[in-house]
Order: structure tokens, then C-alpha cells, then sequence
């Protein structure tokens, strides 16, 4: 295609590598102005390194970039904004004690000819954005006490206060409650109805057909086409992206449930600011049971998970595995008690991020034999049990047993963290937000291996804000709501609307299973 003003960006023959490996191979890529172009690749195929490249955080080692028709060198980011680009990251950059207003025109001040900021000058600024593209937030609510989802309007906001044109967005609902995605799509339409360009870096095959007007697919470095989303459906995009088909719908055999593994009764637990989070919750998961939590985040979720680990009190109520309390005791013995977590947070309380991926896959048994005799680490034991792991669970790039893992993308760090939780053999093995930042491929395999540990007799609880999982994959559903379970359902009894209803707060009076 020849290079046009027609088109907000246009990237030929990007390549970069890494040490020994090439993450992008000559890659060629045209936006068009006022579009919607999503990037779809599986994890570490190069979409977020290629994004990376245009907004200067990287360096390409070959290739050209184009910006309405003429050829730009972008050496930073800085560069990048100065030419109207914009990028709003997977993990926000703002200062929590910060409010939105002081969030928005940090390091964009508007100052008076004293050099004083004049914060008049900066809310009018704000507020006339906010306006006009349909925005709802408080300009003076502190980071820390809004949503993950009015967290990254603040992060949007931040880009348009600079006057960007063209916004990236990388993997932007991977932490959205199903609402905060419809609105996000609402605001990406509105953005490109005034005259923006988004290009949108994803892996979800739903909201590319939702929102995007053209998808181009990246597979281990490489285009592999460019397509109109409206015109090709999930399966089709899903084998271009993976190179294989994909079965999109979970595929198990009914559960055969056994004795209980694991019980709660009549638990509270009080969040960080010291009110009731969960309210009296009551449940049961047996062996060989999938029980899925559906819930909107923030009705008590992350505190009912950190009692179970013993990294909050219980203030009331019992935590019961195999028979043995564990409430308020330590995070070591709910680990002794065989309970492993996939956590919702990976960076925070799955990995230490400076350590290499197999120091993280030892973590919870680097005292153990086979990897230590007489407390010396046996460093060849534990690089071949890493090596065997990174293969099994297909952990990009191969070889990165002495990688630290913050140079690993996002779907991989998750991948470390399940693999390392599964072969840690629990009973109860506590998924939250499992699939968060997989591709549809390494979706289907942690899916997989979820049924496999069911069928093996292990107890699953999950809990996930993705409604269409909890359905899918659970035997038993439980929707929380206030801190309460609102309803429990067998699979097959319920269907979403009820469920949706109920995790709204609406329906309380559904019958129980």
C-alpha cells in the first residue's frame, strides 16, 4: 500500500529483537484516520512491542514510520506526544493520593506569568474535554477511592489534555467489569465520531467485533492479515491468531462431585478502611467441583480470597480445609493446608517481579527437595523443573528461565504464576481472574487445565468478573453481591439474565440449589 496522508500512521518493515529473539519480522502496518484498528496477536506475539516502537519506548531496528503521510523519527515518547500520539497502558501510571484533576495536568501544568499553576485555567481545560466527549468523572475524587474502570477514563483523559490524535490502548478492558466495557466501547466510538484515531491492542475476539472497524493479526512477530472484523466471525479470527483452531466454548464432561474439600461459615471480613466487605458468606466446594463466584468487582471478592490466604482477619465465622480451621492463622499454613491461589493482581502478590522466572517457580518450595539438599539451593534441579514448566505451558519467550519475570509480557507472567500453582499438587486450588490478559489459545489451555485438575479430584473455587467463564466452566455458581452469596445455582439452572440480575442486586428472592 503507498503511503498517504489518508492514513494516521503507516509502519514498514518494523524489526526488533531481544537478545537472540525476534519479536517483530518486518512488519507492515496502515491505520486509517477516524478509525477504530485493532491490533490481535496472542501473548507475546509482538502487538504490544510493535505499539511500543510507535509511542518510543522502543527503538526498531529496521523499518520506518509514517505519520499523516510524512516520515517521522519518534526517539521517546515525549517525541511521540509532541507528534499526537498517545498510549494508555495495561498498568496505569497515576499517583493515588493524587485526585483525578492533579492526575490530568501533571507534568502539562497551565501557569500564569508568574509560574504559578493556575488551576482555574486547568479545570476549564479538563471539564470542556470531559464535555465533549461525554466523560463522567469527579475531577477532585482521590485515584485510590475510584474504580479500576473510572481509573483508566483518567488515563484517556490524561492523553487528550495533551491534544493527542491518535490514542493507543493496550489490552484496555483487561480489568473492566462487563458494564465498564460497554461504556469504554461508547467512549472509543465518541472519541473517533470527533475526529481521533484508536488503535487498540487486544486479544478479545468479542469487543474486536464489537468496536473495530479494521483487525490486523500479528502471530510470533509476523502480519498475518488484515481483515474487517464485521465480515469474518470468532473461529476464523481465532485460528489466524493461534494457527490453529480453537474450541471457544469449554468442553467437559458432568462433574462427579465427592466430600466436601473446603467450607466456609458465616465468615465477615472487614476491607482496608474498616467496614464490612463480606457479610456473614456461607459456601461449600467439594472434590472434583468447579464452583464458580460471579460477581460485579467490589462486592467482596478480594477480601473474601485474602481471608482464605490469611492475609486479612476474619472477624467473625470459620474457614475450614479437609476439616482443619485455618482462619487467621498465616499465609504458610494455608499453603501447608494444600490451598494454591491464582491471584488477581500478578504483579503485586503472584511474582516478585525483579527475581528470574525460575526463582518465581519455586517460590512456595525453594526449601524442599528436589531443590535444596541441606539448605543449599540445587540450582540444576530447579532450572530443569522451570525448563519442563515453560514447555508444558507454552511460556513465550522459550528459554527465559533466567529471565526476570518483568521482562515476560503480561499473558505470560499469568501463565508462570498457573503453571507454578497446578504443580504445587493442592486440594483446593483458588483461581481468581485466571484468564485475565490470555489470548483466546492460552484461554483454552488454562480452561483445560482447570477441567483436568477438576476431573483429578482437586476442589476448584473460581472467581472471575468475566460472566461468560463462570458459566461456562463452573458446576456451581454462586453470585455475590454486598458481600453475600445472592443465589447458587447448579449449571444449566440458571440462565444470564437471572444471574445478571442478581449480581445487580436485583432477584434476591431466586431459590437456592
Amino acid at each position: 500500500m503507498e503511503i498517504s496522508d489518508a492514513y494516521a500512521v503507516q509502519m514498514r518493515g518494523i524489526t526488533k529483537t531481544f537478545g537472540s529473539f525476534r519479536a517483530l519480522d518486518h512488519v507492515d502496518l496502515d491505520v486509517k484516520k477516524g478509525t477504530i484498528h485493532a491490533l490481535l496477536g496472542e501473548n507475546g506475539a509482538g502487538k504490544s512491542t510493535l505499539m511500543n516502537i510507535l509511542y518510543g519506548f522502543y527503538k526498531a531496528d529496521g523499518g520506518d514510520i509514517y505519520l499523516n503521510g510524512r516520515k517521522v523519527r519518534i526517539k521517546d515518547p515525549n517525541t511521540a506526544i509532541k507528534h499526537g500520539i498517545g498510549m494508555v497502558h495495561q498498568h496505569f501510571m497515576l499517583v493515588e493520593n493524587f485526585t483525578v484533576m492533579q492526575n490530568v495536568i501533571l507534568g502539562s501544568e497551565v501557569t500564569n506569568h508568574l509560574g504559578v499553576i493556575d488551576n482555574k485555567k486547568a479545570r476549564e481545560k479538563v471539564m470542556g474535554i470531559v464535555e465533549q466527549y461525554g466523560f463522567s468523572v469527579d475531577p477532585d475524587a482521590k485515584i485510590e477511592d475510584i474504580s479500576v474502570g473510572m481509573q483508566q477514563r483518567v488515563e484517556i483523559l490524561k492523553a487528550l489534555y495533551r491534544g493527542v490524535d491518535i490514542l493507543i490502548l493496550d489490552e484496555p478492558t483487561a480489568v473492566l467489569t462487563p458494564q465498564e466495557i460497554e461504556d469504554l466501547i461508547g467512549i472509543m466510538h465518541n472519541l473517533v465520531k470527533n475526529g481521533k484515531t484508536i488503535i487498540l491492542i487486544t486479544h478479545k475476539l468479542k469487543e474486536i467485533r464489537q468496536s473495530s472497524d479494521v483487525c490486523t493479526i500479528i502471530r510470533r512477530g509476523k502480519l498475518i492479515d488484515t481483515v474487517n472484523p464485521q465480515k469474518v466471525d470468532e473461529e476464523t479470527l481465532a485460528e489466524k491468531m493461534v494457527g490453529h483452531s480453537v474450541k471457544l466454548i469449554v468442553d467437559k464432561t458432568p462433574a462427579q462431585p465427592g466430600e466436601t474439600v473446603f467450607e466456609i461459615d458465616n465468615l465477615s471480613v472487614k476491607d482496608r478502611r474498616g467496614l464490612e466487605a463480606v457479610k456473614g458468606l456461607s459456601l461449600k466446594v467439594h472434590k472434583g467441583e468447579i464452583l464458580g463466584i460471579a460477581g460485579v468487582d467490589g462486592n467482596g471478592q478480594e477480601e473474601l480470597v485474602e481471608a482464605v490466604m490469611c492475609l486479612a482477619k476474619a472477624e467473625n465465622g470459620t474457614i475450614k480445609i479437609n476439616g482443619n480451621e485455618i482462619q487467621n492463622t498465616t499465609p504458610a499454613n494455608a499453603v501447608k493446608n494444600k490451598i494454591s491461589t491464582i491471584p488477581e493482581d500478578r504483579q503485586r502478590r503472584g511474582l516478585v517481579m525483579n527475581f528470574s522466572c525460575e526463582q518465581n517457580m519455586i517460590l512456595e518450595k525453594y526449601n524442599q527437595p528436589p531443590f535444596s539438599k541441606k539448605g543449599i539451593l540445587r540450582n540444576g534441579e530447579v532450572r530443569k523443573y522451570t525448563s519442563e514448566l515453560i514447555a508444558d505451558y507454552d511460556i513465550r519467550p522459550s528459554g527465559c528461565e533466567a529471565m526476570p519475570a518483568r521482562g515476560l509480557s503480561g499473558g505470560n507472567q499469568q501463565k508462570l504464576i498457573i503453571s507454578r500453582e497446578i504443580s504445587n499438587d493442592p486440594d483446593l486450588l483458588i483461581a481468581v481472574q485466571p484468564t485475565r490478559g490470555l489470548d483466546v489459545g492460552a484461554i483454552e489451555y488454562v480452561h483445560k487445565m482447570l477441567v483436568r485438575e477438576r476431573d483429578k479430584g482437586k476442589a476448584i473455587l473460581l472467581i472471575s468478573l468475566e460472566l461468560d467463564e463462570v458459566m461456562s466452566l463452573s458446576d456451581t455458581i454462586a453470585v455475590i453481591y454486598g458481600g453475600k452469596i445472592a443465589g447458587t445455582f447448579k449449571q444449566g439452572q440458571a440462565d444470564e439474565k437471572t444471574i445478571g440480575l442478581l449480581m445487580a442486586g436485583g432477584g434476591q428472592n431466586a431459590v437456592n440449589s
